[in-house]
């Protein structure tokens, strides 16, 4: 077992171990001084390969990736070792520090449970690599001698399935290769980062992305066989690291082949598994690249095909030839065609300068819908966005954006995991895949990105950890959100907001009943059509505006549309009075106004409940009414018995006789009829549910003064009798109730229309209308009966 011994501070300050064992990603041996697309050689000198197996790339002739037999043609650059041993070094066998079976096959198979995110994991490891070497390279600018760029590349051979990573970071040395490649789970960068937090000249930027050290095995996920080449710039020497899945051990040796050797860095090569081939393809790289590794602030090149069009000869016909020949006076014209030409070049994947790292001031709204557009793959631009960063105990960035209009379905509403945000960490994507920890359910429509550089994770990245850091960022990512959309409502142009309204209405109704923290955010939000506003809907705020003085609370009814709405009976006497009742005709609309219980120290009443206070008693006028239809009342209580719990007076009426008004503490008749709509909903429940209903009369109707006075004269007469079962089933109606049975009701209907048309156009005496209608069933009954006895005798 090797282990590694006590450093100085400043030995680890130029440690070039792995971010947590990230840094393995190095730049390949180059073929030729490399040629950009203008055809200039650089002259700067470039190590990493073109891959050529032709022409170099100017020539546009079609360049073939070949890693068959792993031979990088390049430019040599012999180290001085190289040269003057002939002889090849003996390979070193090493045992893992670690119980390598158990804890591999945790981390292939347990870890991580998308393979793709090795590429996210690697290139992350590169880019640690390259920031400390230029973190180092402030105070030691001898590891900058070479003078490369400091970027990423990435080949890929989809033919063998390989995958070569290259970066011109720091590179390791043997004894690094040994410490953070052969113990699992121990992070270069941890220890990077805890030195420069004892430093003092350790400076505040922190760009390092590694934590927990076991990013670089996540290649055997994919991998069968994974060799690191690793040059660092402290060491003359060049070193091959190379294990395999599933080994209890790992070979070391020293690199001789001076086609290989590099001048500084990490090349990465991944022989693929038989079925994870599949990652070899360019696109599919170039798509996972854009995908996690878009903002890493290294440029990332990837080997890419590409093509031009041109022009070539094409040759004549020989008949068409001895044609042409035989008309001396006619042109020859040479034919062309058009061919396309395939050559192989680096393609820049991601960009370097992520839109929110930058100063809001700097920013302008067209980059802003740009970013959206590009971001969400999204068409029209957003209603609003909102760029900002928080600081202090948390610090994280974060650009949110409101969609113009829903997604096609509006699924959004009961599914929180619809991948409108997206989380970085040190610009590297995480996920954006979350059920509620960074966005509550009703809020979900809300699209944007999320960097921060110490949010709690798993250790695969992948899981956010429960904590308070996270409820933090929750809570004000929701505050961002809605100042966003107060600021659409609050716009000169009112179209945006009923635009928003349409869309996401339903969003915030289902935030007043699961987020009781923000009813204060979410109820001058609300809008709902009224008496006073059939046509535009209106804003709580506008409705108090409206009240009259003498108003104490904020009245509603709810419906199934505004026309029942505004023809319900319970609107009467508030009409007359001027006060303005709010009609909730969407099926959430009742649940969410019951949530909100009051509004700036108003309360909401249904004016469709029991106990409606308008604020007009007159006690007298009370007393005087009691004891005219006191009687009444009983009497029409004792015939309709259990269908109502009472008979009362009403204060809600002025030209209807009556109306049937629920419980206080019962469903309204709206919310009845929802419930019963419900194809999952338990019958059981209803009749519970449903409350007491109060049957209330209108005492100075014309139909209540003739039914107290038939009460007096003849309480026992069957025309008055009929006529409170008849006002009492059109009160059922009438209130947004449903009949229970609607045939009986129809031949009440029939019966009082016959009365009352008898003899009027025609000699038909009224008792004989009155039998007719009174006795439809027996009727039917004695013709089924006859039917039946004459059938018999036929048999």
């Amino acid at each position: 077992m090797h282990r590694i011994s006590k450093r100085s501070i400043t030995s680890v300050l130029c440690h070039g171990g792995s971010s947590r064992a990230r840094n393995l990603v190095a730049p390949l041996s180059s073929s030729n001084p490399f040629i950009d697309s203008a055809g200039e050689k650089d002259t700067r000198r470039r190590w990493f390969s073109v891959l050529t197996s032709g022409n170099h790339v100017n020539s546009r002739s079609a360049m073939k990736l070949n890693l068959r037999n792993n031979v990088f043609l390049g430019s040599r650059y012999e180290s001085t070792a190289a040269a003057s041993d002939s002889s090849e070094p003996p390979v070193q066998k090493y045992e893992y520090q670690a119980e390598v079976s158990r804890l591999m096959d945790l981390i292939v198979n347990s870890l991580y449970s998308n393979k793709e995110v090795f590429l996210r994991e690697l290139i992350s490891n590169a880019s640690d690599a390259l920031d400390k070497l230029r973190f180092l390279g402030v105070t030691e600018p001898h590891l900058l001698k070479d003078a490369v760029d400091l970027d990423i590349r990435i080949q890929t051979d989809k033919d063998n399935g390989i995958i070569t990573i290259i970066d011109s970071g720091i590179g390791m040395t043997r004894q690094e290769l040994i410490d953070c490649l052969g113990t699992i789970a121990q992070s270069g960068t941890a220890k990077f980062l805890k030195a420069m937090k004892e430093s003092k000249d350790s400076g505040s930027d922190n760009n390092l992305i590694g934590q927990f050290g076991v990013g670089f095995y996540s290649a055997f996920l994919v991998a069968d066989k994974v060799v690191v080449s690793t040059k660092s710039p402290k060491s003359d020497k060049q070193y091959v690291w190379e294990g395999e899945v599933n080994a209890s051990s790992y070979t070391v040796r020293e690199e001789t082949d001076p086609e290989k050797l590099i001048p500084r860095g990490t090349r990465l090569t991944l022989y693929l598994k038989r079925d994870e081939k599949g990652f070899a393809h360019p696109e599919r790289i170039q798509k996972l690249v854009k995908n996690y590794s878009q903002f890493v602030s290294f440029p990332i090149y990837t080997w890419q095909e590409k093509g031009y069009t041109k022009e070539v000869e094409v040759e004549d016909d020989p008949a068409e030839a001895k044609k042409d020949g035989e008309d001396e006076k006619s042109e020859k014209k040479k034919k062309t065609k058009t061919v396309v030409e395939r050559y192989w070049d680096w393609e820049l994947t991601n960009e370097t300068q992520p839109i929110w790292l930058r100063n809001p001031k700097e920013v302008t709204t067209e980059e802003y819908n740009e970013f959206y557009k590009k971001t969400f793959n999204e068409y029209l631009e957003p209603l609003a966005s909102s760029h900002f960063t928080t600081e202090g105990e948390v610090e994280f960035r974060s650009i949110l954006y409101v969609p113009a209009v829903a997604p096609m379905g509006k699924d959004d509403v009961v599914n929180p995991k619809t991948k409108n945000i997206r989380l970085y960490v040190k610009r590297v994507f995480i996920s954006d895949d979350f059920d509620g920890e960074l966005f509550p359910r009703y809020l979900s429509f809300v699209k944007g990105v999320v960097d921060s550089i110490d949010l709690p994770l798993n250790v695969s990245r992948e899981i956010l950890q429960e904590s308070r850091i996270v409820r933090i960022i929750r809570k004000r990512l929701v505050r961002k959100a809605f100042d966003m959309i107060l600021g659409i409502s609050m716009s000169e142009n009112r179209e945006d907001y009923e635009k928003f309204w349409d869309n996401f209405g339903k969003h915030l109704k289902l935030g007043c009943i699961e987020d009781r923290e923000n009813h204060k955010r979410i109820a001058p939000l609300l809008r709902f059509f009224s008496s006073q506003s059939e046509d535009d809907m209106i804003s709580l705020d506008e409705y108090l505006e409206n009240m009259k003085p003498e108003q104490k609370d904020i009245y509603y009814i709810a419906a199934d549309s505004v026309t029942s709405a505004r023809n319900t009976p319970f609107l009467e006497r508030l009409v007359e009075k001027d006060f303005e009742v709010l009609f909730l005709v969407d099926p959430i609309d009742e649940i969410a106004i019951q949530n909100l219980k009051s509004y700036k120290e108003k309360n909401f009443v249904d004016i469709s409940k029991e106990d409606l206070d308008l604020g007009d008693k007159n006690e007298e006028k009370e007393k005087e009414m009691k004891q005219e239809f006191g009687a009444t009342c009983d009497w029409i209580k004792k015939r309709l018995g259990d269908k109502v719990a009472g008979v009362q007076i009403s204060n809600r009426l002025s030209s209807s006789p009556c109306v049937l008004v629920s419980g206080k503490f019962g469903w309204s008749a709206n919310m009845e009829r929802l419930m019963k709509s419900q194809t999952v909903g338990d019958t059981s429940s209803l009749e519970f549910m449903r409350g007491r209903r109060v049957f209330e009369i209108n005492p100075e109707h014309p139909i209540m003064k003739n039914l107290n006075v038939a009460q007096r004269s003849n309480p026992d007469d069957e025309d008055a009798l009929r006529a409170i079962d008849l006002l009492y089933d059109t009160a059922l109606i009438s209130s947004g109730f449903t009949p229970e049975n609607p045939a009986q009701l129809g031949g009440k209907i029939y019966e009082m229309m016959g009365l009352a048309f008898a003899g009027k156009w025609s000699s038909v005496p009224a008792a004989e209308v009155q039998q007719t209608f009174a006795q439809p069933r027996a009727t039917e009954t004695l013709e089924a009966e006859v039917v039946e006895e004459a059938g018999g005798q036929k048999s």
